[in-house]
């Protein structure tokens, strides 16, 4: 630790024996970087913060309420594009000396540099422009800072209310061409189809139109199929009760004779097969003995002994016919679509070329007709979208705080840097005179001497300075304290000056 305490020493030694050589190189710095300051332009910075209003009734409910902020999004990425960043060169004085493509673009590049768009919340934006120009004076750079805002704010409002409107229009003029030309293919499309359909009706709306019949007609087939199941399944039904119920019946009062008897025996003996009994049980048997004795007294007894008509068999008749009928119709039914299918795959199988057509005309008018229908709903969109932008914009733009007029400049520091360069020069001193040191072969301490020689130092002997020499040395110091006073005021009244400087723009 003593070691590095004696570097030090020997440093600022160093220094200090050679403090005139240090005192000559921080004027050169200093004047020289205090010259590079006075140069630097003064930089004005204006700013100005706009709020953007998105929220509409009427436009959510037309569901048009994220035009805002998309409005919004595009400005806030286009609006420093080198066009618009044009339109602020050529209408501020950035433009005066601008007659080459070459300088406008090299205007442009410099002003995308000073242009800064932020935003501070979702609808708040902030706009700053920073101008520091050489060839301007001061008031001339505050000034022109606050018109390049001002005409960013006018370039947001022009590109937000009134450009939205104007391309809206733009938009229903050309949605209006295509909706003609549409309309065009889309009848020259109708008259080839209706053409087609004329000559080949089987195939009216293509293939799969007819592929959608057949499937419809196995459909209707399968339901006519289950249709006529039910249909006989009732037939059968009535036929059994008719072959249960007696033609006639014996009224109270009447003789029904042998043929009325034998009715009965018979009704009786279908009323046992129906309850499930067999020919070889006992009662089956024994009905079947008296149906045969009835059957030959019916055949002996005169026409005309029998009873009454029965009401109810003629009744179940008249169902059992209905009933036919019924089972026949669904059955022409039938044959009637299995001839249509056939035709119909008959077609499919037999003009697969007219096929083809009849599938690509089809496809052709549906397409056509599906972008006509779009290409108006959305002409109808944005008729009413304009309505609404006309009547009442979604877009409510209002300016929070104007551009100001910027009284000090926000760059350079000047202060910092007329200090920074006083520092910079003592220091470049300082070193300047260190390393010229380092260059001799001179020795500041004992100490040093023996750790560079390895050699044991037995003493050192003192300085010895006459009166005459003390008087010239303290003649010496005065002017190196001059000198560094001088230096330090011509910092100070620089300083004093640039406040004076700054104060007087406003």
């Amino acid at each position: 630790m003593q070691e590095v305490f004696d570097e030090i020493r020997s440093a600022l030694h160093t220094v200090w024996n050679r403090r005139w050589l240090a005192l000559g190189v921080a004027w050169a710095v200093c004047v020289v970087g205090w010259l590079m300051v006075a140069l630097i332009p003064n930089s004005y910075e204006s700013r100005a913060r706009i709020y953007v209003e998105l929220d509409d009734v009427l436009s959510k409910q037309l569901d048009i309420s994220g035009e805002g902020q998309q409005a919004i999004t595009k400005v806030r990425q286009t609006l420093t594009s080198s066009v618009n960043l044009e339109k602020v060169v050529r209408s501020t004085r950035l433009g005066e000396k601008v007659d080459t493509q070459r300088e406008m673009q090299n205007a442009i590049e410099d002003l995308t540099r000073k242009v800064e768009i932020k935003s501070t919340q979702d609808n708040l934006f902030e706009l700053t422009a920073t101008i520091g120009n050489s060839n301007l004076t001061d008031a001339e750079n505050s000034a022109l800072s606050q018109d390049v805002v001002q005409k960013l704010i006018d370039i947001f409002r022009e590109e937000n209310v009134a450009g939205n409107r104007g391309q809206v229009a733009d938009t229903i003029v050309f949605l209006d061409q295509q909706l003609d030309d549409r309309k065009k293919e889309l009848e020259a499309a109708e008259q080839r189809r209706l053409s087609f359909e004329a000559q080949h009706p089987d195939l009216i709306g293509g293939t799969g139109t007819v592929t959608n019949r057949l499937q419809s007609m196995r459909d209707e087939m399968r339901g006519v199929d289950a249709d006529i199941a039910a249909a006989q399944s009732a037939l059968a039904a009535i036929n059994g009760q008719i072959a249960s119920t007696p033609r006639t019946i014996v009224m109270p009062g009447e003789s029904g004779g042998a043929r009325g008897a034998l009715a009965q025996a018979q009704a009786q003996l279908s009323a046992m097969r129906a309850r499930g009994l067999t020919d070889s049980h006992p009662d089956i048997q024994a009905q079947k003995r008296q149906v045969a004795a009835l059957r030959e007294q019916a055949a002996d007894e005169p026409s005309g002994a029998g009873g009454s008509p029965n009401p109810a068999y003629t009744s179940l008749v008249s169902i059992r016919a209905e009933r036919q009928a019924n089972v026949q119709a669904l059955q022409a039914r039938k044959a009637a679509l299995q001839s249509d299918m056939s035709g119909l795959m008959a077609t499919q199988a037999d003009e697969p070329a007219v096929a083809a057509e009849a599938n690509r005309i089809s496809r052709d008018y549906e397409v056509l007709k599906e972008k006509y229908d779009e290409l108006l709903n959305n002409r109808e969109e944005m008729r009413l979208r304009g309505q609404v932008e006309t009547e009442r914009s979604a877009f409510q733009f209002e300016v929070i705080d104007p551009p100001t007029a910027p009284t000090r400049p926000a760059a350079p520091n000047r202060p910092l840097l007329l200090v920074g360069v006083l520092l910079a020069g003592l220091g470049i001193g300082a070193g300047a005179a260190f390393v010229m040191g380092q260059l001799k072969s001179s020795f500041t301490t004992a100490d040093k001497l023996e750790r560079v020689m390895d050699l044991p130092v037995i003493g050192t002997v003192s300085r010895v300075v006459t009166a005459q020499a003390r008087q010239f040395e303290k003649s010496r110091m005065k002017k190196f304290y001059a000198a560094s006073g001088a230096l330090a005021g011509v910092c100070l009244l620089l300083l004093v000056v640039e406040m004076i400087q700054v104060g007087s723009v406003a």
